[in-house]
């Protein structure tokens, strides 16, 4: 799992580091990981998901 690193600046408010780092987290991704891993999902569960997502995928650039 990843890190999220946020170096805090000179003389930096509170709030802009905390906006940075969210910002950071989700363009990792990290908390759309955590939530995947939460629970164990049997290999057929994964894969009817996924095809699923494909399928939903493909509906929206034919429209």
């Amino acid at each position: 799992m990843k890190v999220a690193d946020v170096i805090v600046g000179a003389e930096e408010s509170f709030d802009n580091l905390l906006k940075r780092f969210n910002k950071k987290v989700q363009q990792d991704r990290i908390l759309a990981e955590l939530r995947r891993r939460e629970h164990y999902e049997k290999p057929s569960v994964r894969r009817k998901r996924k095809r699923a997502a494909s399928r939903r995928g493909a509906a929206r650039v034919r429209k």
